[in-house]
């Protein structure tokens, strides 16, 4: 009888790999969750953190950390992916918004779930098939791939793309890891 178990599970494949996507910044961090399951992407959540813009610093930082730490209590992702800083004119700009960025990594590092990191070159070209995708057409996409999550806001379907990203490049790598295994 334990041998029929082993090979039902077998059968089974995988088990689901819940990724949580996130968009870092200061007065909006967008996140969503996707469940990958075998080549079956399906949306879980999304949605926008938003801290106060009067709040300090380090409140705002504080206040982005606890949120993330929140959606991954309540939604239990396996992973996560965070969008990598996009470095603009402004040098304090650059800098305050890599702190945020921090923020968004240490929550999930915490919790035990590998972080990976995509430029946001890579998750557009991922999705729309060019780096210089902008905004709406990385949206659009977002609504072709996940269309239960419906008409999310740029900086949530910015974080659906990343974790799409991640989903795909984990296919990819099975699929190479099974083409090296023989």
């Amino acid at each position: 009888m334990p041998n029929a178990m082993i090979l039902a599970a077998a059968r089974a494949g995988p088990a689901p790999v819940r990724i949580l996507g996130l968009d870092p910044g200061l007065r909006r961090t967008g996140w969503g969750v996707v469940s990958l399951d075998g080549a079956r992407l399906s949306h879980v959540a999304h949605g926008v953190i938003v801290p106060s813009e009067t709040a300090p610093f380090s409140e705002r930082l504080l206040h982005l950390f606890q949120a993330i730490c929140a959606i991954i209590a309540e939604h239990a992702p396996d992973e996560a992916a965070v969008e990598e800083t996009f470095v603009n004119m402004n040098p304090a700009s650059t800098l305050k918004l890599g702190h945020a960025r921090a923020a968004a990594m240490i929550a999930p590092a915490q919790a035990g779930l590998p972080v990976a990191e995509y430029a946001a070159t890579v998750v557009k070209k991922a999705l729309v098939g060019t780096g210089a995708a902008d905004k709406t057409q990385v949206a659009f996409m977002v609504r072709r791939i996940l269309p239960s999550a419906g008409q999310a806001s740029a900086d949530a379907a910015d974080a659906l793309a990343v974790a799409i990203t991640h989903a795909n490049s984990r296919k990819l790598t099975a699929v190479s890891a099974r083409a090296r295994a023989g």
